[in-house]
C-alpha cells in the first residue's frame, strides 16, 4: 500500500535575515551501488518507480518501507509531488541504482513533524531506483497525450497515458493512484486554472523546477 502521506506537499521554508534569503539546507547523497551500465538518468519530470526505507537519523527507527508495508511507488521528480528533499537528492540517478539520502527537516517535514515523524526530524532514506519512464513535462509525451491534436490537455487525456504507460511496462492500472497524480499535475501546471494544460504550461519550466 503506497504511503500518500510521506508524499504530502509542504511550503519550502523561507528565512529572512536582513532581507536576505539563507543558502537553503542541502540533501546529502551517498552512492550504495550503481550499475556498470546506465543508459538513463533521472532528470526532472521523470516518473520514477522507487523502494525505500526511512529512517529518523536521530534514533535509527524505521518509520516505513516499501519493502516490508506494500509495493514500489510511483511518482514524478521535482513537481512537488514528494518531499523537496527527495526532489533534490534522486536526479541523475540510474535504473538499479541504490543511494542513502539525509533529509534536513526544511526539506521533509518541518518544524511541525508529521504523524511518527516528529517536529524538526532529520531523515534518512534507502532508496533504490526501480525505473525510469517519460513524465508529463516531456515534448514527445505531450504529442502522445494530445489526442485530438488542440495543443491543450484535459484531465481524461493525461489519464489514458499514465493508463496505458503502465500497462506498457506490465503494471496494473491503478485508478486511484492514477487520479492523485494527475491532480498534482493538474495543480501544478494549470496555471490559469481553466481545466486544460496548454503547450506552453506544459513545456514551461518553473523556478521551483
Amino acid at each position: 500500500m503506497i504511503l500518500f502521506s510521506l508524499f504530502a506537499t509542504f511550503p519550502p521554508l523561507f528565512l529572512f535575515v536582513s532581507g536576505g534569503k539563507l543558502p537553503e539546507p542541502e540533501v546529502k547523497i551517498e552512492l550504495v551501488y550503481k550499475p556498470f551500465m546506465c543508459s538513463r538518468k533521472s532528470k526532472y519530470g521523470d516518473m520514477l518507480l522507487v523502494h525505500y526505507d526511512g529512517f529518523l537519523e536521530s534514533n535509527g527507527t524505521m518509520f516505513h518501507s516499501s519493502r516490508r508495508d506494500g509495493d514500489p511507488v510511483w511518482f514524478t521528480l521535482g513537481i512537488k509531488e514528494v518531499l523537496k528533499g527527495w526532489d533534490k537528492g534522486l536526479k541523475d540517478m540510474c535504473t538499479g541504482e541504490r543511494r542513502k539520502i539525509t533529509v534536513p527537516p526544511s526539506l521533509a517535514y518541518g518544524k511541525e513533524g508529521k504523524g511518527k515523524i516528529p517536529p524538526s526530524s532529520t531523515l534518512i532514506f534507502e532508496v533504490e531506483l526501480m525505473d525510469i519512464r517519460n513524465g508529463p513535462r516531456s515534448h514527445d509525451s505531450f504529442r502522445e497525450m494530445d489526442l485530438n491534436d488542440d495543443w491543450k490537455l484535459s484531465r481524461q487525456e493525461v489519464k489514458e497515458y499514465l493508463k496505458k504507460e503502465f500497462q506498457k511496462h506490465g503494471y496494473s492500472p491503478n485508478d486511484t493512484h492514477h487520479e492523485v497524480m494527475v491532480d498534482d499535475i493538474f495543480n501544478n501546471e494549470d496555471e490559469d486554472k481553466d481545466g486544460f494544460i496548454s503547450a506552453r504550461e506544459f513545456t514551461y519550466q518553473h523556478d521551483e523546477l
